[in-house]
């Protein structure tokens, strides 16, 4: 059966709800907004999307969207829109029907964009820039949306739920996890069917994380100047369709493969968060291609600058800014996240640029329209929310600010943890505060400590084996002289740059590292571990590789077959083993002084390496560099009291430790020094902790 029959039959008035092509298996509803446009028409395309087929107006429009309804069009069928209306760029409008527009709801993708002057409303060489208008067809050059039928047997697939304060996050690319993995079949490779792939799920099970949070698999658009520069937008954040997964990330071409994925690595109790970028789309600045979005509503869509109209606001560094005071484009964003949970079972969204998400026309709010929208939603309510809490626009730094309900990264953890490892004076106190949970951050409007997103290394920034193995940041290969990607980086490079068979050096690589893992996994608050750091994965230095799809960024599973690999994996493992384990690792609340839940201990305590405990004076001595936190919490599903005491020893040379009143069976659980000197426990109430290393003692007590 053809998927579109022709001749047309009549179009019928359809619906206006939903948005996007509606398939009933006798034919399909399409329906697309705009506020601003004459006449929208409706193009089908051949099987190869190459000709254009037929060609209809859809007849309706209703509150803005129009509207039409197509027997005998089947799924399958290969479509895109044309707009009408004013091509006035000082006002905001710049429609041209010569540019076919993808539908901002095509839930599949058929071809991809091919780069070509004809894809700009405007003559792309005229010396009046967007002022001129193009009248060459784009649509040879243009992807098509594609009508889908969504039915897939989930076989009883159930979310894995994972309590907030039990989530340990992983964070990776579907594409560059599994490119270089010699266990996955070759043609699954950097897919979903790779990741699906018990060689990935069995890697993720051993290591205890809970859930992965996958790089955008949102289908995105590669980058004029990088295609002609022979690399490509590899990280993703270049959105070309909302509702349609990266055709790359699918080894058979078909969205089911993805559902897959997640079907398997619910079976494996993993959930699915996925990263999203709904503060900007791939059309850049109004000098940028007509793609969707702008050649649909361009005044609505995005938001336009006060009193010139012609130019976009620019808070993303991406050429345009999502208009989310729009009720229309709120409404695009959460069809598209109900969707992604509804039709792909994922379990939670992580916001690029989150503060861009929260922006009214006057600035930042937390009460902004969508964020109400959004915590108020039945379908959005029950899966995790996590924010970049920062843009480039004014006043984009909102760290803490966000609305109870929404977890953030918390860039401040990462960078005291970095500088306080590195020997960086003055770091005790807010180190102190990391480990916590961040409460002068988040401790408000009854939030609870899993708010704070914890991370040491993140995709945007170096490894962790980088982090302790350059202190300038390497970047040439990305075609910009070294000038992309951060210069404050924190790192230290412990007496050589780069890769090193010192054995000294290595020695200190590897405990600086772990004491970093330990410290991200034992701090209260919700970590996230970034994908291949658990086997040293290296990006010689890059700590911007957005345009790097190659060996540079793709996991290199051999470092994990090697001894050091296999070490420091076990090490990951077993850190990530006690946090499961002991309550006072990863309470959900802000733990108070005021606590005593042991014998009249207080539930935390800070001291010093004489085990006296912190007074002003120490936490404000600049030099300070050992430090003691003693946490207590009930463990009622285990009927015990865990009692934890974490050892910091940020110096250069080993420090014996006098370990706080009053004495308890302590026993070592784990040392950032292993492998590198004798097993250490505790002896008459003391234990030596090795330099730039941290250990954790462990006690239980049962319940009176």
């Amino acid at each position: 059966m053809s998927a579109v029959t022709l001749p047309l039959p009549a179009i019928e008035a359809g619906a206006p709800y939903p948005l996007g092509a509606s398939y009933d298996g006798n034919g399909t509803n399409f329906a697309v907004f705009s506020a601003h446009a004459v006449k929208i028409e409706l193009c089908f395309f051949d099987p190869a999307g190459r000709h254009e087929i037929a060609r209809v107006p859809l007849p309706e429009c209703t509150n803005e969207v129009w509207h039409g309804y197509l027997p005998g069009v089947h799924a399958g069928a290969l479509y895109g829109y044309r707009a009408y209306g004013p091509y006035r760029p000082e006002e905001g409008h710049r429609f041209n029907p010569n540019k076919l527009l993808l539908d901002p709801y095509a839930r599949q993708l058929h071809g991809h964009v091919r780069w070509t002057d004809a894809l700009y409303a405007y003559r792309f060489h005229s010396p009046r820039a967007d002022l001129s208008f193009d009248r060459r067809d784009s649509a040879p050059a243009m992807p098509k949306a594609v009508v889908t039928d969504t039915s897939f047997n989930w076989h009883d697939d159930r979310a894995p739920n994972v309590p907030w304060e039990k989530t340990v996050i992983y964070e990776t690319h579907v594409r560059g996890m599994t490119m270089r993995a010699e266990a996955v079949h070759p043609r699954q490779r950097g897919t979903f069917a790779g990741l699906a792939d018990p060689f990935v799920i069995d890697h993720l099970t051993r290591l205890g994380v809970t859930a992965v949070e996958l790089l955008p698999v949102h289908a995105y658009l590669q980058d004029r100047r990088l295609v002609a520069m022979g690399l490509s937008n590899y990280w993703g954040y270049n959105t070309l369709s909302y509702f349609a997964p990266e055709p790359r990330y699918l080894s058979d071409g078909s969205p089911n493969e993805m559902r897959h994925a997640v079907r398997q690595l619910h079976a494996a109790g993993i959930e699915v968060i996925l990263d999203v970028v709904y503060n900007h789309t791939c059309e850049e600045s109004e000098l940028g291609p007509t793609i969707s979005l702008r050649g649909l509503d361009n005044a609505s869509y995005y938001r336009l600058q006060a009193g010139n109209h012609r130019h976009l606001v620019n808070d993303t560094g991406c050429g345009n800014t999502l208009n989310m005071s729009h009720p229309r484009v709120i409404q695009m964003v959460m069809d598209s996240l109900r969707y992604w949970v509804q039709e792909f079972h994922v379990d939670g969204f992580r916001f690029d640029l989150g503060s861009t998400l929260g922006r009214e026309h006057y600035g930042f709010d937390p009460g902004s329209g969508f964020f109400d929208a959004l915590l108020q939603d039945p379908v959005l309510a029950r899966v995790k929310l996590i924010s970049e809490p920062w843009d480039i626009g004014p006043g984009g730094y909102q760290v803490g600010n966000h609305p109870a309900g929404i977890a953030e990264w918390n860039d401040r953890f990462r960078d005291d943890v970095r500088s306080f490892w590195k020997g960086d004076s003055g770091m005790r106190g807010p180190l102190a505060g990391r480990l916590l949970g961040s409460p002068d951050l988040f401790n408000h409007h009854r939030r609870r400590a899993w708010s704070s997103v914890n991370f040491v290394t993140a995709h945007d920034g170096f490894t962790l084996q980088d982090l302790v193995s350059y202190s300038r940041k390497r970047n040439e290969a990305n075609g910009e002289h070294n000038r992309d990607g951060s210069d404050h980086n924190r790192s230290f490079n412990w007496g050589h740059e780069g890769p090193s068979d010192d054995p000294a050096i290595v020695a200190v690589r590897e405990r600086v590292k772990r004491a970093m893992l330990m410290t991200l996994l034992f701090a209260n608050g919700t970590p996230m571990l970034l994908g291949g750091d658990e086997f040293g994965r290296t990006q010689d230095g890059n700590n911007n590789p957005y345009c790097q799809d190659n060996e540079l960024s793709w996991f290199d599973w051999t470092l994990a077959d090697g001894e050091a690999g296999r070490s420091l994996t076990d090490f990951v493992r077993r850190c990530i083993a006690l946090r499961h384990a002991h309550a006072s690792l990863r309470s959900a609340r802000f733990l108070a002084a005021g606590g005593k839940t042991l014998h009249g201990v207080p539930d935390i305590g800070w001291f010093d390496e004489t085990g006296a405990e912190m007074t002003p004076e120490r936490w404000h001595f600049a030099e300070g560099r050992l430090l003691a936190l003693r946490r207590i919490a009930p463990d009622r599903a285990g009927g015990r009291i865990c009692a934890t005491l974490l050892l910091l020893n940020a110096f250069s040379e080993d420090r014996e430790f006098q370990l706080p009143a009053p004495a308890m069976s302590w026993r070592t659980a784990i040392d950032a020094a292993e492998g590198q000197r004798p097993p250490q426990q505790p002896q008459d109430n003391r234990i030596i902790v090795a330099a730039h290393s941290a250990v954790l003692l462990v006690t239980d007590h049962a319940f009176d």
